[in-house]
């Protein structure tokens, strides 16, 4: 008996959409499962990218910093 390794999960998309999708996956010679995990790596890069950037912001506003300056004149 053969383990299967992923998971199978079915969504629905506007016709235009799917259209552009496909189109993509010939054009990279990709599968349409291929381009779609690569979308939500990136999706999911950019969404833990943005969560430390706010974390940043906001211990940064915390510390009064608010220039490059401000970083130098902390750390010399």
């Amino acid at each position: 008996m053969t383990v299967r390794t992923t998971r199978i999960l079915n969504l629905s998309l506007p016709p235009e959409l799917y259209a552009e999708i496909v189109q993509m996956a010939r054009e990279e010679s990709r599968t349409k499962s291929e381009l779609m995990r690569e979308a939500f790596r990136q999706y999911r890069f950019n969404r833990q990218w943005n969560l430390l950037r706010r974390w940043g912001e906001e211990t940064a506003s915390r510390f009064g910093i608010l220039s490059e300056d401000d970083v130098e004149r902390l750390a010399g």
